[in-house]
């Protein structure tokens, strides 16, 4: 298969990462790139060598394939485009402001049969998917996401910026429904909740509970999960993963670390740490979408996962006690 043309539209912070990793990435030929600012065009062009386009429509127009790398604000109206001019779409996340605009992306997206990917970079960690064959069936889930307070996103509630990643993770490793959800969160240095703690009850008897915050004073992003027989800890900052696991069928030696069970028996306690590659997160989910295009397959990660991930969210932020003004402005 040929190279696919591509354009990325918004060259922001995130933008110029897309527009660096794609110019490395075998099997794509970056067309150029659109962005408002003449600002973020100036730094682009002078950063890549890459074309900068006048409008969305030209830019939609010369490529195969879109990546919108815009404010969640515009993801509909860029990629609803795109899609309408049968161009395959990578959006990043949220995939959408509303849960409608995502129904409507869906719908455009099986008419155009074209393939659309959200980007939920989480999924292509290292540590994730590590960590991921370990997974059976997930009880309790402890997870947090700190970071140290920056500007940029801080128009968003934290469950949009940073806890929604997290959200995606836990929904796409708990095969249940949820059942209910409680929040709280609070407004600290901006105008919407800077910390936000979730705890999501699922169908299947599964709890997670997720803490999110814009203003610590270190950086994390780790993940704990508990299930029979084994307890996997994942570091999505660190790209670590550990798991601990009880052997039950085999007797413990004198060097090893046991336990005492109520039968009287001893058992064996397994440490293991998965072989983690060294890869980039965000150029492997470029290089999936690549190939499920080739393919014909379906994307890592859908519209409909992204819409998921999205509803949770929205009922976490619906629970945060915000004024009237604010909810509106995110859901």
């Amino acid at each position: 298969m040929n190279d696919l043309k591509i354009g990325v539209l918004g060259a922001g912070h995130l933008g110029k990462i897309h527009l660096k990793l794609l110019s490395e990435t075998k099997g794509f030929e970056i067309v150029g790139f659109y962005d408002p600012d003449p600002e973020q065009v100036a730094v682009a062009k002078e950063r890549f060598g890459i074309q900068a386009f006048d409008s969305v429509d030209d830019l939609i127009d010369a490529v195969d394939v879109v990546n919108v790398v815009t404010p969640t604000l515009s993801h509909f109206e860029c990629a609803s485009k795109a899609i309408r001019r049968s161009k395959h779409v990578f959006i990043e996340k949220p995939v959408t402001n509303t849960l409608e605009e995502a129904e409507t992306l869906m719908k455009l997206a099986i008419e155009a049969n074209v393939k659309v990917q959200i980007g939920h970079v989480e999924r292509f960690n290292p540590a994730f998917i590590a960590g991921r064959p370990y997974l059976t069936k997930p009880m309790f889930i402890e997870s947090h996401r700190l970071a140290q307070f920056n500007p940029r996103g801080t128009d968003v509630p934290v469950v949009m910026d940073l806890m929604i990643h997290d959200l995606d993770i836990i929904l796409s490793i708990v095969n249940s429904d949820v059942k209910r959800i409680s929040a709280s969160g609070v407004a600290v240095v901006s105008s919407t909740p800077d910390i936000a703690n979730a705890r999501i009850e699922f169908a299947n008897g599964c709890v997670a509970n997720v803490t999110a915050s814009r203003i610590s004073l270190k950086n994390m992003r780790k993940t704990r999960i508990f299930q029979h027989d084994a307890y996997v800890t994942i570091d999505f900052l660190k790209k670590k993963t550990e798991v601990v696991r009880l052997d039950a069928n085999s007797e413990p030696s004198s060097n090893d670390m046991y336990i005492e069970l109520p039968d009287n028996k001893r058992r064996k306690i397994n440490f293991e740490f998965p072989e983690i590659k060294e890869t980039n997160a965000i150029q492997e989910e470029l290089i999936s979408f690549r190939k499920c295009i080739e393919e014909n397959s379906q994307p890592e990660v859908t519209i409909q996962h992204g819409y998921n991930a999205l509803q949770i969210a929205h009922q976490i932020v619906s629970k945060l006690h915000l004024g009237p003004d604010l909810i509106s402005s995110t859901i």
